[in-house]
């Protein structure tokens, strides 16, 4: 007895429509994630800062899509207390901005995640 199987293989996991759709979908996500990101940060400083002077905050981008950076401001690791001007050599330790910007973020990107993997899986 002989038995010949023959398969036709198509559609989204076959042709790389699939692939292509997974990879738009993290570009987006880490797009997304960068830009919230960037919001936090901005009212986390409105919050600490006193004096408000816009340079630095102006400075404040997101590069290449995913990271978020001070654009090396000078003054960028005083003000988020790793600087070597800081305590103990002054009496000012710092603001945590970044520190609560990582924490907000990390509680947010697993529903911005699933909101945005709603909009690719139906085409996958």
């Amino acid at each position: 007895m002989r038995l010949d199987v023959s398969t036709d293989a198509h559609g989204p996991l076959f042709d790389g429509r699939a692939q292509r759709l997974a990879n738009a979908y993290v570009d987006h996500l880490e797009r997304t994630l960068a830009e919230e990101g960037r919001t936090i940060l901005l009212a986390e400083l409105d919050r600490v800062l006193k004096t408000q002077t816009p340079y630095y905050t102006t400075r404040i981008k997101v590069e290449n899509g995913r990271a978020i950076t001070d654009s090396r401001v000078a003054y960028g690791p005083w003000l988020a207390g790793i600087g070597s001007r800081n305590y103990p050599v002054t009496r000012f330790k710092g603001y945590d901005h970044w520190i609560k910007t990582r924490h907000r973020l990390n509680e947010r990107k697993r529903g911005i995640g699933e909101r945005l993997l709603r909009r690719y899986t139906g085409r996958m």
